[in-house]
């Protein structure tokens, strides 16, 4: 299957339109902070949800108005998570729904919400009132950049990416937008990212592909081993592309499938690359793993572990800190067959070989660890399975920020 990326986001499908503006909810802040995703027709959606027990309220209304399987905007805030705060916090992101539907004139749970920013504080629900006026009038077929500059906090760059492939002779796109930087171990954390396709296809199936896609993306990644209160994935498709509708698991659901996984894994990468403080984008590949849960789990281990981060933001090639952190993972292995290899655009060096040292030019290691993206491949010959995992090294920088995150 041909996949071709184009430029674009979430506005790149057939019917979407988004637009993002400045409302004013972080004092002293002049950044936008306000977006919306709108589908000209009526579109079929699923989500998936983080697994914290403590969810921001725009998670419990999203998955109310989703009962339905169907939706035809998504409005979201940055600046403040509307979490933890009471019965306030869930007739807030209530009346986010149904202001914004009646704008659109739309019925309330045909509007999704989604906020992202700090736990605890009340949601100035009188600046978003104030702005949805101008955030409706401003959607346009150009307007994802601005959508996707509106959900960012501590992110350094935007996320967002189309692509487009075709099932018969019907072009089919997917665009997408995500925000990510910190309180990031998915399963999901603070991630947002919101799909868009103009297939035509059920909602349960829609909802099955969501579910595996994230399953080896969004949910492969992880910044600081946080759980956040309030990530969600959610995507709309709605049927523009006049293909016939997918109702069966098929070569044209396999192909949308492909696609899908194909544009969230490099969304995903993109989070973890952008990780607080970030200097680099670590890919710890586990394979010959016993099963993919077991590769998954040892990956995770290694990737979040503080001095496995820290040994990499120094290009320092201390392979010892990566059997530890697999050691604790808690998933049997045979720690006399271990292999450890460090990759990049660099070159590749092999440090551990069955469990124990090779001799190896620290020289070479060091270049190898320079670059901006290094991928950790751990080989544990037991079995057929493997899984890649992603994250990023921990700087000075994400101490600095997170010290005076509400400051």
């Amino acid at each position: 299957m041909d996949i071709k990326y184009i430029n674009g986001g979430v506005t790149a499908p057939k019917g979407f339109l988004a637009s993002g503006i400045h409302c004013g909810l972080k004092p002293g802040s002049l950044k936008k902070d306000l977006a919306l995703i709108y589908s000209e027709v009526p579109a079929a959606a699923a989500g998936m949800y983080t697994k914290n027990k403590v969810k921001g309220a725009p998670i419990y209304i999203t998955k109310e108005h989703l009962t339905n399987k169907k939706a035809q905007a998504i409005i979201i805030n940055s600046g403040n998570a509307n979490t933890c705060t009471g019965d306030d916090g869930l007739q807030k992101a209530k009346k986010m729904a149904s202001l914004q539907a009646k704008e659109l004139k739309l019925k309330t749970d045909d509007v999704l919400v989604a906020s992202t920013g700090v736990i605890g504080v009340p949601l100035n629900i009188d600046a978003i009132k104030n702005g949805i006026p101008l955030l409706t009038e401003n959607l346009s077929m150009e307007g994802s950049n601005d959508a996707s500059e509106a959900i960012m906090t501590t992110d350094t760059f935007q996320k967002q990416l189309a692509l487009e492939f075709y099932i018969g002779d019907k072009k089919i796109t997917i665009g997408a937008m995500a925000k990510g930087s910190g309180m990031i171990e998915p399963n999901m954390g603070t991630m947002l990212s919101f799909i868009t396709t103009d297939l035509s296809i059920s909602p349960e199936l829609l909802h099955e592909a969501l579910k595996s896609t994230v399953n080896v993306t969004y949910n492969r990644v992880s910044v600081d081993g946080d759980t956040s209160t309030n990530d969600m994935v959610l995507i709309l498709a709605n049927g523009s592309a006049e293909n016939p509708t997918i109702t069966k698991k098929d070569e044209n659901y396999d192909a949308f499938l492909n696609a899908l996984t194909d544009l969230s894994t490099i969304m995903a990468k993109n989070i973890a690359k952008d990780g607080e403080g970030a200097t680099k984008l670590l890919e710890c590949q586990i394979i010959g793993a016993k099963s993919d849960k077991d590769a998954v789990v040892l990956g995770k281990s290694v990737i979040n572990s503080s001095l496995v981060k820290t040994a990499m933001f120094g290009s320092d090639a201390n392979w010892g800190r990566i059997l530890c952190a697999l050691g604790y993972a808690d998933i049997d292995f045979d720690t006399e067959k271990v292999d450890v290899t460090f990759e990049s655009s660099a070159g590749s060096i092999k440090v551990c070989e069955a469990g124990s040292s090779l001799p190896f030019d620290e020289g070479i290691a060091k270049k190898v660890l320079n670059e901006k993206e290094i991928v950790i491949k751990v080989n544990l010959f037991l079995g057929n399975h493997s899984a890649y995992v992603w994250g990023c090294d921990l700087s000075y920088e994400y101490v600095k920020i997170n010290g005076d995150y509400r400051s």
